[in-house]
């Protein structure tokens, strides 16, 4: 049962990362996910530039060891997942170009996402 819970945890990280990243899509269609996607963003942003933990990893690592395993199984989450949530070889230097690039990634959909609302209000 620990096991399931640690796998849980990662696919929450998993999906987190995801809104981090491209939750700034959702807000064409709906702007008001947007008072979410901004905090998530500045806290990913954040964990990123300053090599911060996330709370999920130590949560996992301890229902990981609440099931006896030190180690990561070979479950399609744990083989496909974490070496995305957590790189291998992953320095100051990346984690900082990674911070870079979801604030570039989320100014540019925002921005379109701005055009677009005002250009629904100039048309109406």
């Amino acid at each position: 049962m620990y096991n399931l819970f640690a796998d849980l945890i990662v696919l929450a990280h998993f999906l987190f990362v995801v809104f981090v990243i491209c939750g700034s899509l959702l807000v064409f269609r709906w702007p008001k996910v947007a008072f979410v996607h901004l905090p998530a963003a500045i806290w990913g942003v954040i964990v990123e530039f300053f090599g911060w933990i996330c709370p999920l990893t130590p949560l996992e690592n301890h229902f990981r060891n609440l099931a006896g395993y030190t180690q990561y199984r070979g479950d399609f989450i744990l083989r496909y997942l974490v070496p995305v949530i957590y790189p291998e070889n992953l320095t100051t230097t990346i984690q900082i170009v990674l911070g870079i690039l979801v604030i570039i990634i989320n100014v540019f959909f925002y921005s379109i996402a701005i055009q677009i609302r005002r250009s629904r209000k100039g048309n109406s």
